[in-house]
């Protein structure tokens, strides 16, 4: 029995982002479809505006040269938070037939100036405001946004009013030449974190994007009167795909907010907007937990986390505060993001609320994504259910390849099928289970020992499962190829001589339990801009400490 789990083959989506952004905003009239914690508020109507003329401003100053021709400048950076400007920006590029690439503003200047030589852009949209916090001296022509809102025009004005109010979508389609887009055109391109290493370009088409917020649309259902709440940052792939480009593409509005780390804007925003849709890490409720008040989260029914496994304690904590239970999803950026989710229950669409949802699992692929597991040693035999191996995706939310790197690229793809670097088991019901990241492994002895479940365990015993205070990675050893270390942020219940005993107690594997010696204290766990565990930075600072 073949353990693929797959969603509805025959699903169709439809491609054509720029239209449908072009559709969604004549849909919402006058009534609200984005805002952000500055003030900002835009209908939809006042969403195409902005965007048609702010377009308009960008092809006259930044895109055209000297004889006034349109650059074959086809990537273009940005540098800017989740805010209704970054929207209006992004989307603005898209009707130019342009790529925006949203660039990490958490990484060091180095790693942003790898991404622009990379991705060889030339210009990068930003504000002054952002510059002067971040203290970047950017390789390509910063263009700031408040000089091109000095250079808008009346002409600028007029015109973009007359798109924006009688020319019908055909139109303007065809004013912008969006019949020269094609499904497997680039849409963007998303360097991936460096948890693990230097970023990776990961360009993503049409296809990619637009199947992947309709299958999770057809999932959780979003429906018309949905606010999401947009706390993940663009440059992030969920971020991109699942606030971005699901308020910009379907039916829903969106709320912003440039921080997803201060909470109490965050609650002061889901009341004001009455968020449903709240989109995070495991890291980021932590925060919500301990500074957003119930009734500021009254309007939300659903709160879908990934990046990061969720603790059970957790979810039971934030769904006796809040009323409402997180589920979890899963993806990476490869694929789009999202490959599977569980679906909340009041999304269900059977009376019991409960067969797409199983608590500990990451859920059933979305429509049109396949997933299996192969063998850890060669991948080359699929696994039958619950055997535990590597987790392999395929679909329309699978990329091309990395940016100009074809060896890097060959060895993430099985023919056909993305090798996610994930270790888990499909169950009998399809639903995926993630035990370990093939980089959270450490080689003792010859034997493979995963570090989530080591984690997991000293979690549960200094009864920390709903903070992120602890962390475990190997480190080299002599003996035994590697050995693991313990890194802690607060002080420990107990001596790591009582923890190492009940961590033997609790039936780990004696090579699975870290020496009491091999217990660091640290300021803080290193964690990514995204919400996620900073593995690099962990690797690091666990070899600058450990003995």
């Amino acid at each position: 029995m073949s353990n693929k789990s797959e969603s509805t083959s025959d699903f169709q989506w439809d491609w054509n982002l720029p239209r449908l952004f072009i559709r969604r905003c004549r849909q919402k009239g006058d009534r609200l479809k984005v805002a952000d914690t500055s003030g900002v508020k835009l209908t939809g109507n006042e969403l195409l505006l902005r965007t048609l003329a702010l377009k308009r401003i960008i092809d006259r100053e930044v895109l055209r040269s000297r004889f006034t021709q349109l650059q074959d400048e086809k990537h273009v950076g940005v540098l800017l938070p989740p805010t209704v400007p970054a929207v209006v920006v992004n989307m603005a590029l898209t009707l130019s037939r342009r790529v925006a690439v949203n660039l990490n503003y958490t990484v060091s200047e180095s790693i942003v100036n790898r991404c622009i030589e990379q991705a060889q852009i030339k210009h990068v949209i930003t504000s002054r405001k952002v510059i002067d916090k971040l203290g970047m001296n950017l390789n390509a022509k910063v263009v700031y946004l408040e000089d091109l809102k000095e250079k808008a025009t009346l002409a600028d004005k007029i015109v973009a009013f007359t798109e924006s109010k009688f020319m019908t979508e055909g139109m303007l389609a065809s004013r912008f030449e969006l019949h020269k887009n094609k499904p497997d055109d680039r849409l963007t391109i998303i360097f991936t974190s460096g948890s693990t290493g230097n970023p990776k370009g990961v360009p993503l088409t049409f296809n990619n994007i637009a199947s992947n917020v309709q299958g999770f649309d057809a999932t959780i259902h979003v429906k018309e009167e949905d606010c999401f709440l947009g706390i993940l940052p663009f440059f992030h792939s969920f971020g991109y795909t699942g606030t971005l480009w699901a308020v910009g593409s379907l039916p829903c509005s969106g709320a912003f907010h440039y921080n997803p780390l201060e909470p109490k804007q965050i609650g002061k925003l889901i009341e004001t907007y009455k968020c449903s849709i709240v989109l995070g890490t495991p890291t980021f409720l932590r925060g919500f937990l301990k500074r957003i008040e119930p009734e500021q989260f009254k309007t939300v029914n659903v709160v879908v986390v990934g990046a990061e496994k969720m603790p059970i304690p957790l979810a039971h904590a934030f769904e006796e505060r809040f009323g409402v239970r997180p589920i979890e999803g899963y993806g990476t950026t490869e694929l789009s993001p999202v490959v599977a989710v569980n679906v909340p229950p009041s999304r269900a669409r059977n009376q019991a609320g409960k067969d797409g949802l199983k608590e500990g699992s990451v859920g059933r692929p979305i429509p049109a994504v396949k997933a299996r597991t192969v063998s850890l040693d060669d991948h080359s035999r699929v696994l039958g259910p619950d055997q535990t191996g590597m987790i392999e995706i395929s679909g329309p939310n699978v990329m091309a390849g990395y940016l100009n790197q074809p060896e890097l690229t060959a060895k993430v793809m099985n023919d056909g099928w993305y090798i996610t670097g994930d270790v888990g088991f499909i169950d009998s019901d399809g639903f995926i289970h993630i035990t370990g990241r093939e980089s959270r492994f450490s080689k003792i002895g010859g034997e493979m020992v995963p570090h989530i479940q080591v984690e997991e365990e000293l979690n549960r015993i200094v009864g920390a499962e709903d903070t992120l205070k602890i962390a475990v990675c190997g480190v080299p050893d002599e003996k035994k190829g590697e050995r693991l270390v313990v890194l802690y942020a607060d002080e420990l219940p107990e001596e790591p001589s009582a923890i190492v005993k009940k961590l033997i107690e609790a039936g780990l594997p004696s090579i699975y339990v870290p020496g009491a010696d091999s217990f660091i204290r640290v300021d803080a766990i290193p964690i990514l801009g995204t919400g996620k565990l900073d593995l690099r930075g962990l690797q690091a600072l666990a070899k600058e400490r450990a003995k």
